[in-house]
């Protein structure tokens, strides 16, 4: 229907027909997990070239190194940062855009999680505290001269590896934490993610949305929230806006071809569609811990029967970050930190609010590049010197 090369391309309303084809592909289609296709970054003007390695195998998650070439630097060593992705439903590359504005500055690591219908019965289960426990293990295996950046959800199971490092005065703590719109106190502006997770009890989630992977995965067998279940809710949170997006693919491809617009459109639920299974196991016990009884901002949380106390932090900056217009994590959620991690001076706790920002504006799009990303370089070059005995 538009080849030049064939004769149906100018029959009447082949253009039309052909762009109600690609609608109807795309809203059927199963999205796989995207790439990163991050292949060089800009240092100082110099083109550097970057690869992607696997720094640490789990069952669960690869810990990934965007490793740039060392022949081709031409500055020191720069500040080693963990960037954690959120379990909670999107693949890592969703902070596609976050690790491409944070590496001209950076040495960047990532959690990039696997998805749960890919591992396994035999790796056993996977658990909020397991959660807790690889996050520490990322922490020691890359050194105390860390900076760790939680994107949504990985919020509180890092206060809650930190809080645990510090009470064992482990001394590969980070340097810093940067929080940005994650859900540490849910009780604060409480938003329609927070009140879908609290209006049913925990058995309405384990006998509604959980279910056994099929047999022709790798994980069969295993109980899972399934990445299917996760995108209708993210789309039905916003169903207005995403009929809006289709519409307006739909009639720019039927009368321009492919334009701006539709290519955008491409680009961004070619990333949004894609989707993970998550453990069940992992899944009913942050709608329990975080959600439903907000163990962490109550002080009642403990990781194997070890208290979580956000008090002990003493020698690590805190940066919290939340988007004006966030709809999934209210103001106040975030900085709530601050009131826990009273052992942390002052002069190292910082909060920036991101004006006229959403949920995904923190860390993507050009308010993430423009205002938050430097926000968070000043923060770390900040804490980047000698840490205190």
């Amino acid at each position: 229907m538009t080849n030049p090369a064939s004769p149906f391309a100018y029959t009447p309303f082949s253009q039309r027909m052909a762009a109600g084809f690609e609608l109807l592909y795309r809203l059927g289609k199963e999205y796989e997990k995207p790439h990163f296709e991050i292949v060089s970054t800009l240092v100082d003007g110099v083109t550097v070239p970057v690869s992607k390695t696997v720094a640490l195998d789990k069952p669960f998650c690869h810990l990934q190194h965007f490793r740039k070439d060392p022949a081709a630097m031409q500055v020191p060593a720069q500040p080693k940062v963990l960037l954690l992705a959120p379990l909670s439903g999107h693949h890592a590359t969703l902070l596609r855009d976050t690790v491409i504005t944070l590496l001209p500055e950076h040495d960047v690591y990532i959690t990039d999680w696997i998805d749960a219908k890919m591992v396994p019965l035999s790796k056993g289960e996977f658990h909020l505290h397991d959660y807790v426990y690889y996050l520490q293990e990322f922490m020691r295996f890359l050194g105390p001269d860390l900076h760790v950046i939680a994107v949504c959800q990985p919020s509180v199971p890092l206060l809650a590896a930190v809080a645990l490092m510090s009470t064992a005065k482990d001394p590969l703590v980070p340097r810093t934490m940067t929080m940005m719109g994650g859900p540490i106190d849910t009780r604060k502006s409480p938003t329609m993610v927070d009140q879908l997770a609290t209006e049913r009890d925990l058995d309405w989630f384990e006998n509604t949305v959980i279910y056994r992977v099929p047999p022709n995965y790798p994980g069969a067998g295993r109980r899972v929230y399934p990445g299917f279940l996760q995108h209708f809710s993210f789309v039905a949170m916003n169903a207005a806006r995403h009929a809006k997006s289709y519409q307006e693919f739909y009639e720019h491809l039927a009368r321009n071809g492919s334009d701006k617009v539709v290519e955008h459109h491409r680009r961004f639920y070619d990333e949004y569609n894609a989707v993970l299974d998550i453990p069940a196991e992992f899944y009913l016990e942050t709608v329990k811990t975080v959600f439903q009884e907000s163990s962490l901002a109550t002080g009642t949380w403990e990781v194997e029967g070890k208290p979580v106390r956000p008090e002990d932090i003493k020698h690590v900056g805190l940066l919290t970050i939340e988007g004006e217009w966030d709809d999934i994590t209210g103001r106040g959620q975030t900085r709530a930190a601050h009131n826990l991690c009273t052992g942390i001076p002052r002069s190292k706790k910082e909060h920036y609010t991101a004006p006229a920002v959403g949920h995904y504006g923190i860390f993507s799009g050009r308010r993430w590049h423009e205002r938050v990303c430097p926000k968070i370089a000043d923060f770390i070059r900040a804490n980047a010197g000698q840490r205190k005995a």
